[in-house]
């Protein structure tokens, strides 16, 4: 059975729509705990979210599937995913939820699910649970009297900004430096801010006031204009953009240039190797970071490892290969020494703590390598299955042919969204472009 609820990143689409609904959400919430539901100990859930309007009817939805099976469900709030992820393993609970479609506006929402390790499951394992949705699972609800219960963890918050701090290396601290972090309006807006303070940071806090509509608009990770501005206007030191649920970080210098995931795994992984920290002789990241990344890391005798396109994929390569550095281009850094999933947060102290230790301005470290021209294109499409159109598939071979040995193009549909994505990199940028444009336009003709 192929996954058709679970994309690259859970479950996600539009709130109130689709398979985005309160009637999936209690569905789902039945069939992984009857997945999860092993043995004769009291079972529970983690349940965390975004800051999204849609977010108050999907997180008693779910509730109500979980406590229907007669598991205990442990409600923490707005928190960063990689904070549930934590708690899932420090509570020993037996799973962990996110109700969040991480960088996407307000109108969409998702459902992430981590295991008892605090890992996102495997493909399998959704497909298991797909399969208790399409079956039916109201055979399996529990007695009256074996119902689970719901409760709040007031110190949630706390006790993920303690685990952050600890990954900041002893004897370090910020004090001195000014910070303006940008909360995307998101999961982190309580979080991020606190951390950095209590690090001893001048912290300027932007995208703070959720609203329910506001998340990712205008701030965070997917758009870092404003946040440019304020680093400039403020005079600081450096500037650090979050999204929606915490776990990318993006990251501009004192002047307001930006630097992406592949300048913070570069760098991160330089600083581990430097002091005997780094494993596997190199860093696992996907088919989208630049060839720059991997020329760069080639130079002081380390490994790119690629993966295909999805955070989980590449903390599974990681696992397998005892690698302790990954990510995404797109902000997306795994530190598996500290974090099972993708934490922007974690990933900026990292950062930080560079350039404390080195004492050198962000302008100076950031930027390792020269990216080599790359072209992306989201397509949004309507209907069919544009790769399988012949005019499509007939531009893709020519964009092939024009590129030869002078670069790379990857063609894919996003497993979030309806969007078919096009991306050509290579030494000539005007080359890189026109194919890109070319490939864009012969979709756009067939999925509008």
């Amino acid at each position: 059975m192929t996954r058709k609820l679970f994309g690259t990143d859970g479950i996600r689409g539009t709130a109130n729509r689709g398979d985005m609904t309160a009637e999936t959400a209690l569905r789902v919430g039945m069939a992984a705990a009857l997945q999860f539901t092993k043995g004769t100990h009291r079972h529970r859930v983690v349940i965390g979210k975004d800051t999204r309007l849609s977010g108050y009817m999907l997180e008693p939805a779910l509730t109500s599937g979980f406590v229907s099976m007669g598991m205990d469900v442990i409600l923490v709030g707005p928190l960063p995913t990689p904070a549930v992820a934590m708690l899932t393993r420090s509570l020993r609970a037996d799973l962990g939820v996110v109700l969040s479609a991480s960088h996407n506006p307000y109108q969409d929402n998702g459902i992430k699910l981590f295991g008892p390790d605090g890992y996102k499951l495997s493909d399998d394992v959704e497909r298991q649970i797909e399969t208790h949705v399409k079956n039916g699972i109201t055979e399996h609800l529990v007695m009256p009297e074996k119902l689970g219960r719901a409760k709040r963890l007031d110190d949630a918050q706390g006790r993920y900004t303690e685990y952050v701090k600890q990954t900041f290396p002893k004897g370090l601290r910020l004090d001195g430096l000014k910070i303006v972090v940008d909360c995307a309006n998101g999961a982190a807006y309580k979080v991020a801010p606190e951390v950095l303070w209590e690090l001893g940071a001048d912290v300027v806090s932007i995208g703070v006031d959720p609203d329910g509509f506001n998340i990712n608009r205008g701030c965070g990770s997917t758009d870092t204009d404003y946040m440019r501005t304020q680093v400039i206007a403020h005079q600081a030191d450096i500037g650090l953009a979050l999204d929606g649920d915490a776990d990318r970080i993006l990251v501009s210098d004192e002047n307001g240039e930006l630097v992406d995931g592949d300048q913070i795994m570069a760098l991160i992984a330089r600083h581990l190797g430097d002091r005997g920290e780094l494993k596997g002789g190199g860093v696992v990241a996907t088919v989208m970071s630049n060839l720059g990344l991997e020329n760069y890391l080639k130079s002081i005798d380390l490994d790119l490892i690629r993966t295909q396109v999805g955070d989980r994929y590449v903390v599974e390569r990681m696992r397998r290969d005892g690698y302790n550095v990954g990510g995404e281009q797109s902000g997306h850094v795994v530190l598996g020494d500290h974090s099972t999933t993708g934490d922007g947060l974690i990933a900026a102290l990292q950062v930080l703590a560079v350039i404390v230790s080195e004492g050198r301005a962000a302008s100076d470290i950031c930027r390792l390598f020269q990216p080599l021209p790359q072209c992306l294109k989201n397509v949004r499409f309507n209907r069919g299955l544009p790769l399988d159109n012949a005019e499509v598939k007939d531009s893709i071979r020519e964009g092939e042919d024009r590129l030869a040995n002078k670069g790379r193009l990857l063609i894919r549909k996003s497993g979030t969204e309806p969007l078919i994505r096009v991306m050509a990199e290579g030494e000539d940028e005007a080359l890189v472009h026109a194919v890109v444009n070319d490939i864009a336009a012969a979709v756009e003709r067939v999925a509008g």
